[in-house]
């Protein structure tokens, strides 16, 4: 395996435990659980945004064109039902 998918692999188990971090917070109720589950996701969150920039710095990522402003002012007209 080389290292581009290593990296993708290693950005999709990370970004699928994030999403399971947030369904398990949700539904905590222990408030002693429920932060060390927050920090476990933070750590989390850490570390794939350090994965992710390396692996577009090594061109393994090109990330989308980033919105336009009409066009972020529009989602967050929808967003806020206006």
């Amino acid at each position: 395996m080389n290292e581009k998918d290593m990296m993708n692999d290693y950005l999709s188990m990370i970004n699928a435990s994030l999403t399971t971090y947030a369904n398990v917070i949700s539904q905590t109720d222990n408030p002693q659980l429920r932060q060390t589950i927050q920090q476990m996701r933070n750590q989390d969150e850490a570390r794939q945004y350090t994965v992710y920039n390396a692996a577009k710095q090594r061109g393994y990522y090109k990330p989308a064109a980033p919105a336009q402003p009409q066009e972020v002012q529009q989602v967050r007209s929808e967003l806020s039902g206006q």
